[in-house]
Parts: structure tokens; sequence; C-alpha cells
């Protein structure tokens, strides 16, 4: 049976995409072989003073929008928050962490990582934001998480120099803008019939997900 491919857009700065990382894992070890997803970045957060400045010049900036992400984790008590993040800890841009970890999930396409690294990397990083205020946003940074999970710097350096992560991530941004990608993270099913974005409950996601099992044709449209 082919696998169900699920095209997973996410910002490495939004906090959806932290706690939906929970439903992600809860997904594979469902399905396991039976689904596949495909990670690739949006820009919600490339210009944190642009937004700090427009959509929450109202609402406190900075200091406001960590008071709502401390009330939001409130939701998820089993995800450790930093009450630091956006008030000591402010980040440039995701940009940056992007742009690295493009270059770690294609050295693992090209198999010169282990399977899996690009998603334990992309899990480090926001990890380190988070849950330890690291600013993700700085190369020196974004380094010292690489070592941390196996990571060789030099080779994300080299595919960054050479245009490869570069080009990788611009066609993210490009799909994202084509499939008019509305938020942070958004699961796009069954060739871009389903789009399912934001706080999405595992059930919705797992109906998703099952229906399409039941009828993996492609010209044939879901119920759900």
């Amino acid at each position: 049976m082919t696998a169900v491919p699920i095209v997973y857009f996410s910002d490495v700065l939004c906090i959806w995409a932290y706690f939906s990382e929970m439903r992600v894992r809860a997904l594979k070890e469902a399905f396991g072989d039976q689904i596949r997803f495909d990670h690739r970045f949006c820009s919600i957060f490339g210009d944190t003073a642009r937004k700090m400045s427009t959509t929450w010049r109202d609402k406190g900036g900075h200091e406001g929008f960590n008071r709502h992400l401390m009330e939001v984790a409130k939701q998820f008590p089993e995800v450790t928050i930093n009450p630091n993040i956006w008030l000591t800890t402010k980040p440039t841009s995701s940009t940056g962490a992007h742009l690295f970890l493009k270059a770690v999930q294609l050295d693992e396409a090209a198999e010169r990582l282990a399977a899996g690294t690009f998603e334990t990397s992309l899990q480090a990083m926001r990890t380190a934001f988070f849950r330890d205020a690291r600013d993700v946003g700085q190369w020196s940074v974004q380094c010292q998480i690489a070592e941390q999970t196996g990571v060789e710097v030099a080779r994300v350096e080299a595919l960054i120099h050479d245009g490869s992560a570069y080009a990788s991530l611009a066609s993210d941004y490009e799909a994202a803008a084509s499939m008019n990608i509305q938020g942070s993270p958004t699961v796009v099913l069954n060739e871009g019939r389903q789009k399912l974005y934001g706080n999405v409950g595992y059930r919705i996601l797992e109906a998703n997900i099952q229906e399409l099992l039941r009828s993996p044709t492609p010209d044939q449209a879901s119920w759900c």
C-alpha cells in the first residue's frame, strides 16, 4: 500500500507548531508506514520586528505577545514553555533557522545523515526556543543544536554556500504561497483538496487520514 502523503507546513517559531509535535508523533505511532510526512516551511515569523509593530502594536508588543502565549500554554500543561520567550529572547527572524534546517533535510535526503535526523533537529530547534529561551535565529545557536543532533555543520555550510538550501527554502515558500497557506502549522492532504491549519485536534487529523486510507484513489473526493 502506498503511504498517504502529508504535506506539513510550519514556522519554527510558531507555538502552535510546537504543541502540534505531540500530534505528529501520535499520528506516526498510530499509522506507522501508512503515512509519510513531507515537512516544509512557511514564513510567519520572517520579520518579527515588523510583526510586533503591526499585528501586536496595539496589544502590548513583545510583552503582550508573551502574555498571550503564556495564556495559550495553560491549555497544554504537558509542554514546558519558558516565561522569557519574546521578552529576553527575541529572534529577529525564523528564516535563518529554516535555511539551516533545509540544509539538514537535504543532507538526510542524500543519505549522508541517519533517517529521522531532520525531524530530530527541527524538534530540538523548537525546544531550544520554547523551553530553553535560546535565540534559534542566531547561527551560533543553530550550530550548537546541530552538534547535539549529530549534524555536521560543515555540510550545512556547504549546502548553504552552494545555494542548495536557499533553493529548497524558496521552493517551500513558493509552495506555501501557491497553496494559499494561511497559518502554521498547516496539514495538506489529498493533493491539496484538504487543508487543516492551526490548533487542529488529533481526532480530526486521524479521521481525515483514515478516510484517505479507505479511499486512496485521488479522483475520489473524501466525505470528511
